[in-house]
């Protein structure tokens, strides 16, 4: 019962914190449970490769990849769907009451100054929020073979970012270059 508790507890926790989606709260997720013991645990929940493999589950998979992430958490931590169940609900449970509370205020508001400045503020942080988890991402794990790894990186961006291809499209090449070179 205390691993539902600690689970329910470190998800709010994120989903509170979280601002900028699920690729922003990718560095808090990984911190929360690769680098710290939650209550009632001896170790750190996941170990690095394990974190790895839920974000690349969960980027696959259709929606939000701070929910996946959470899903696929809540599951491993707790070995049952319950696990599941109380991290996703956990990680929305803020935004939602977020939302609800407040989305009447801010569109009434909008043109207030504070209101602007306050949004203008949080843009900066959400970029280095997502650049903090393209950086996490970086590691051993995804780059085991540093050649072929860091080629199909380049060529990916290259492909999304410059010829304009679908990311989707970018991402079954690269799945097939990947079964062909390793």
């Amino acid at each position: 019962m205390m691993t539902y508790l600690s689970l329910f507890l470190t998800y709010l926790k994120i989903g509170l914190f979280g601002f900028g989606g699920g690729y922003a709260m990718l560095s808090l997720i990984q911190h929360e449970t690769v680098e710290v013991v939650q209550w009632g645990a001896t170790a750190p929940w996941l170990t690095q490769s394990e974190f790895t493999d839920i974000v690349a589950i969960s980027q696959m998979t259709p929606g939000p990849i701070g929910i996946n992430s959470a899903t696929y958490i809540g599951y491993t931590v707790t070995g049952s769907v319950w696990g599941s169940v109380v991290a996703t609900i956990a990680v929305c449970l803020p935004s939602f009451l977020l939302v609800l509370l407040v989305s009447r205020f801010i569109l009434r508001n909008k043109e207030n100054p504070i209101i602007k400045s306050i949004f203008k503020g949080l843009r900066p942080v959400v970029v280095g929020l997502i650049a903090s988890a393209a950086l996490l991402l970086m590691n051993r794990e995804n780059f085991s073979d540093n050649t072929f790894s860091i080629a199909i990186a380049i060529v990916s961006f290259i492909l999304v970012y410059f010829a304009k291809l679908h990311p989707i499209w970018v991402i079954a090449i690269a799945g097939v270059a990947g079964y062909i070179i390793y």
